[in-house]
């Protein structure tokens, strides 16, 4: 047992967390019980029985297999990525149906989050314990590195690409496929909100922010008050709302309307509420 205090931090915890898949709690005292040497709380973690990867905190996860699923109303729908570390584990037709059982404990079960997902039960073990178990059989670091829920009246699911890219669109109605059609203009086009209205205030005063930076570099703008150039600045962010929000967009299947123009000409009525979009890589 340690003589000293160290200060063990919330990150620190996470991270062991995430490294080793064991709670929160036990995670913490590792860390205590070993100075906050991370490797060494790997090590006290396996002595206590637990089932952990050793010494494995330094690979990343950017392979796997991505699920996106709806419940049978088509009013709740989720992604759930299972990751490991290489693309010889994310195509065995084992590791999907693996990442597949997981997706439907979450479906059935409803839950809220990674963590409440962790805890569910499949074919009597707790996912947490079966991650464990298939890190152990295949030796690599696997783990649910990424989980999204959303609810609307109507919610369709797509997924691209082997399992590498999974979609949720969530609209006013029932549109099966507007639905699908939505969904593979996201997985294309990657637009970073639904509308300009819903773009981060954040993001648009730091792209305002650059294109102003840009134009008093610019000798064509030698003399322009920072009113003027706030005004230009406004005009160019319109490319960028075009180019980076869903309604603005070309419509993949038809260049000639865009999304908003597309989405009216199915029902007049018919809005995308949100969408959700998580790819591998």
């Amino acid at each position: 047992m340690s003589t000293t205090t160290a200060t063990i931090t919330a990150a620190e915890i996470n991270k062991l967390r995430q490294t080793t898949g064991a709670g929160m709690m036990d995670c913490r005292k590792a860390l205590t019980e070993t100075n906050g040497d991370f490797e060494a709380a790997i090590d006290w973690l396996r002595k206590q029985g637990q089932k952990v990867a050793a010494k494995r905190s330094d690979r990343d996860a950017k392979e796997g297999v991505i699920i996106a699923k709806t419940t049978a109303d088509n009013k709740t729908g989720f992604i759930v990525c299972i990751s490991c570390e290489t693309d010889f584990v994310s195509k065995n037709a084992d590791f999907v149906a693996f990442a597949q059982s997981i997706a439907d404990a979450a479906v059935s079960n409803n839950v809220k989050s990674a963590d409440e997902l962790s805890e569910q039960t499949v074919n009597g073990a707790k996912v947490a314990d079966l991650i464990n178990d298939k890190l152990a059989a295949i030796g690599e670091k696997i783990g649910i590195s990424r989980f999204e829920r959303i609810e609307a009246p109507y919610v369709a699911a797509y997924i691209h690409g082997a399992y590498r890219l999974g979609v949720l669109v969530g609209l006013t109605s029932e549109a099966a496929e507007a639905g699908k059609d939505i969904a593979m203009q996201i997985a294309a086009m990657n637009p970073l909100a639904v509308d300009p209205a819903s773009v981060p205030a954040e993001t648009v005063a730091r792209e305002k922010a650059i294109v102003i930076d840009t134009m008093k570099q610019d000798p064509k703008m030698a003399g322009k008050t920072d009113d003027m150039l706030g005004k230009i600045a406004e005009g160019k962010l319109n490319a960028f709302f075009k180019e980076q929000t869903l309604l603005a967009q070309p419509f993949v299947k038809d260049n000639s309307k865009t999304i908003a123009e597309y989405l009216k000409s199915v029902s007049a009525d018919l809005k995308v509420i949100q969408f959700r979009r998580v790819a591998l890589g």
